[in-house]
């Protein structure tokens, strides 16, 4: 199958790529960096090099394509961040729509069912809608959970003050995920020939995040460390001290509310909280452990 990949060499994307080349696949890897051909060719997958925003090279690149790998670039130094996602999926249906690609696949998450209290996730609610309305497109919507590496954000706060938190108890429980199951989530989607819209949950693990605390804190030899609950003003602060733009830093507060008060976890609790990813809390450990010790 001849299939297109959004997200350049990142986390999720070079995982998959990496998979469907070795299925004997024919895949379009799209980076807006020049640097990234050779690493891209190097996985035997062609590079396109190009703006997500530039609706012409977008509808070259999908043209002839089976089926498309589709996700919004983070835009963490954006203003109007929610606005600018947005305007990346309708780039992206747009592009579909024109050159009768059949079959998406579109990177969302835990919370996406949601038009509130969710943060940046308010954008994937929006773009799923834009997916559900193109015609004569099967979609898969892949809600991940929340990424594992994202604690790595967290390894300053551990160092310099031994605590770990956020604006929600230690009791309540987060949907986690590690970039290569949804690799390897995407890439049984991908090739499905199918009809259907499905919803597909793509979760790892689902624990207190008192857990994390716990977990990170025996891996990296302080087994004291706790989870401290955060109000909505000290996150905020936190992340604005540590360099996050206000916009962004609003957006992620606003998102810890929703997990605080489970309009993020709802319609995952309500699908039964399927758990289909193979890395567990603990495997991730060693991973912070190591870069943690780096």
């Amino acid at each position: 199958m001849k299939i297109i990949i959004t997200g350049s060499l990142g986390n999720v994307a070079k995982p998959l790529a990496q998979q469907l080349t070795a299925e004997g696949h024919d895949i379009t890897v799209i980076s807006s960096n020049n640097n990234k051909i050779s690493d891209i060719e190097s996985l035997g997958a062609k590079a396109a090099i190009g703006s997500v925003t530039d609706l012409e090279f977008l509808k070259a690149t999908f043209t002839g394509a089976d089926s498309v790998f589709l996700m919004t670039p983070p835009m963490i130094d954006a203003t109007d961040i929610i606005e600018k996602t947005v305007n990346v999926g309708k780039k992206y249906a747009e592009a579909m729509a024109e050159t009768g690609v059949r079959r998406l696949v579109m990177l969302s998450s835990v919370g996406a069912d949601s038009p509130v209290d969710n943060g940046p996730i308010a954008g994937l609610h929006q773009i799923e809608n834009l997916y559900r309305d193109l015609e004569n497109v099967s979609s898969t919507f892949l809600r991940a959970g929340n990424f594992y590496i994202n604690f790595f954000n967290d390894i300053p706060l551990i160092k310099n003050a031994g605590i770990i938190g956020a604006n929600y108890s230690a009791e309540v429980k987060v949907p986690l995920v590690h970039p290569k199951d949804i690799a390897e989530a995407a890439a049984e989607e991908l090739v499905k020939v199918t009809s259907a819209q499905t919803i597909r949950y793509v979760v790892s693990d689902n624990r207190e995040a008192g857990d994390f605390a716990k977990v990170f804190g025996s891996a990296i030899g302080k087994p004291d460390v706790p989870w401290v609950e955060f109000s909505d003003e000290q996150t905020f602060q936190g992340m604005s001290q540590a360099g996050l733009p206000e916009e962004m830093a609003k957006l992620y507060e606003e998102m810890g509310r929703g997990i605080r008060n489970g309009v993020i976890q709802k319609d995952f609790i309500e699908h039964g909280s399927p758990i289909g990813g193979e890395t567990k809390l603990e495997d991730f450990a060693h991973e912070f452990a190591e870069r943690f010790n780096s």
